[in-house]
């Protein structure tokens, strides 16, 4: 019987931590831990052509399943590939655990060694150095449970020389599930509670806005009902869109992409509550949103100032779900019930509210990205996956998808950074298994890692890409207009990303008219494998909230 080797035991640990999927891309600091993992029974490993998509990837999962996602890179070079994916989940809060392979600590010099400490950090995740046979089980333990326990990337850094030693200990390990803290709802201060009743009691025109807290905290049948006792608009922050799709008083998203109808709510609005959402710049338009509103904030860790703002007027430190039951029962006990902005009136005006009415003048064999966008979304079934990159288009699929729940949503945008839609989208595809994934993404984040498609294809991964593409990077080409300058060095023409697809084996096919993709989305669920549709749209429409921020349109 051959002899367990450290790499072999780690292997078990992450498995015995609930570890079902790998994403990695092997070189010689992560080698052997990759192909121990491989033979582990029930496990899938997915190997990606490039580093960050490998950890973009555990992204797209951990988002998927609320579990640690977990990737691998080798030292040196395979690492620094990882830092704008590892400063997305760190902003994101997303849990993950990224093996890193690390040079030698016995070698004399290599060639790929660097100092992993200070990048990982300097992104926000944690770092843990293993250096020890005898501090190795703990090391991966602490790892694990810093991810669930703070929900931030980790980084376990691991020496290659250390990986191959004999492990000489009982194979035993006590995952972190044994020593998480029971998980707990923190109730609010009634006297801040009673304090907010009151600001209710004497609001006309109250707004409650749900945060990514209040969608993991399950708060969205206490915030409805909240909402309904106080005479409340309901909103969402970005990255709780769709929180409250199925109710008629919701505003949808608050801030950069709300509707002109919905800017006018919050602009008469005199009390605005925050529930598990930070109240940053995006979502209160640098506090211009509201400005006669009180504001109240309900949050796990309120921030006084936070992207430079004042976020509220009075924080209550609390559970969403916890605090806001704990309000809506303060004010049955009194006898509070307000109608607020709740008339029939109110609820069919946001039901014939649309997120842009302007016309623009489309030039031929191309299409207006906004209406491919809603011919998506009444061809796509609502409990698909939709993942979301980043770009111009980006404000345009935000305000235009609708009727989807907020699970179903996965928009990876917290650090500004395109390029991570396609590898986030794998991790999404892996963690269902179903096929039934839709990624959005812009012709320019295809290209940046455009080598993944080979890894769908070899992987067999299930999933629609549509790629919305306008033959340049269109915020740059916006931009450059809105300043009354050429944009002609953003844009690089449409090209064949339907071909290159085909090149790949993924079923790839272009569309440049509108009314095509019905019969496409049938021939795509036959064929039961991925497809790419380049998406031809015309560069000139620009996006209701580019108008606004770069063009100053009103």
């Amino acid at each position: 019987m051959s002899k367990l080797l450290v790499s072999d035991m780690l292997a078990k640990a992450f498995q015995a931590e609930g570890c079902e999927v790998l994403f990695t891309l092997m070189g010689d600091a992560n080698m052997y831990w990759s192909e121990a993992m491989s033979r582990l029974p029930g496990m899938q490993v997915i190997h990606a052509r490039h580093e960050h998509c490998a950890v973009a990837m555990a992204d797209g999962y951990a988002r998927a399943t609320g579990k640690v996602g977990v990737a691998s890179t080798t030292c040196g070079p395979g690492f620094t590939q990882i830092m704008t994916a590892l400063a997305i989940a760190a902003r994101a809060s997303v849990p993950l655990v990224v093996f890193a392979g690390d040079s030698p600590m016995t070698a004399p010099f290599y060639i790929q060694q660097i100092d992993m400490a200070p990048l990982a950090m300097g992104t926000g995740a944690h770092y843990i150095p293993v250096r020890s046979i005898d501090r190795v089980l703990d090391n991966v333990r602490e790892a694990f449970h810093i991810a669930a326990l703070e929900r931030r990337p980790v980084v376990l850094s691991v020496p290659m020389d250390l990986q191959k030693q004999a492990f000489p200990f009982m194979a035993d390990y006590i995952p972190s599930a044994d020593v998480l803290p029971t998980q707990q709802r923190p109730a609010p201060d009634p006297a801040l509670v009673d304090r907010l009743v009151g600001m209710i009691a004497e609001a006309e025109k109250p707004i409650l806005i749900a945060g990514r807290g209040a969608k993991l905290s399950g708060a969205k049948s206490a915030m409805v009902a909240l909402a309904e006792a106080s005479g409340a608009l309901l909103a969402t922050s970005l990255q709780a869109k769709g929180m409250f799709h199925d109710t008629p008083f919701a505003l949808d998203i608050a801030g950069a992409y709300s509707s002109d109808f919905a800017r006018e709510r919050f602009a008469e609005s005199d009390l605005v509550i925050g529930v598990g959402v930070g109240l940053g710049s995006y979502t209160t338009e640098s506090g211009y949103l509201y400005p006669g509103a009180r504001t109240v904030q309900i949050d796990t860790n309120p921030r006084g100032l936070w992207q430079g703002l004042r976020t509220a007027d009075m924080h209550i430190r609390a559970d969403a779900r916890a605090g806001v039951e704990a309000v809506t029962a303060a004010l049955k006990a009194r006898g509070i019930s307000r109608t607020g902005f709740r008339t029939a009136g109110m609820a069919a005006e946001i039901a014939a509210d649309h997120p842009d009415r302007k016309e623009f003048a489309i030039a031929p064999g191309v299409v207006d990205p906004r209406r491919a966008m809603e011919e998506l979304d009444a061809i796509v079934p609502k409990d698909w996956d939709l993942v979301i990159g980043g770009g111009h288009y980006f404000g345009i699929a935000m305000t235009h998808l609708r009727g989807r729940p907020a699970e179903k949503y996965h928009v990876v945008s917290d650090f500004g950074a395109i390029g991570s839609g396609l590898p986030a989208a794998i991790g999404v595809a892996a963690a269902r298994g179903d096929g039934k994934v839709l990624l959005i993404e812009g012709d320019g984040s295809l290209l940046m890692h455009i080598q993944e498609l080979e890894t769908i294809r070899r992987q067999g991964i299930r999933l629609l890409m549509a790629i919305i593409n306008d033959g340049g990077y269109g915020a740059e080409i916006h931009k450059f207009r809105a300043h009354g300058m050429s944009p002609e060095t953003v844009i690089h023409g449409r090209g064949d990303l339907a071909g290159v697809a085909n090149g790949f084996g993924v079923r790839g096919a272009t569309v440049n008219r509108l009314g095509a993709m019905a019969g496409m989305f049938q021939e795509h669920q036959a064929a039961n494998s991925a497809g790419l549709w380049d998406v031809h749209t015309d560069d000139t429409v620009v996006s209701r909230p580019y108008r606004r921020i770069h063009y100053g349109e009103a």
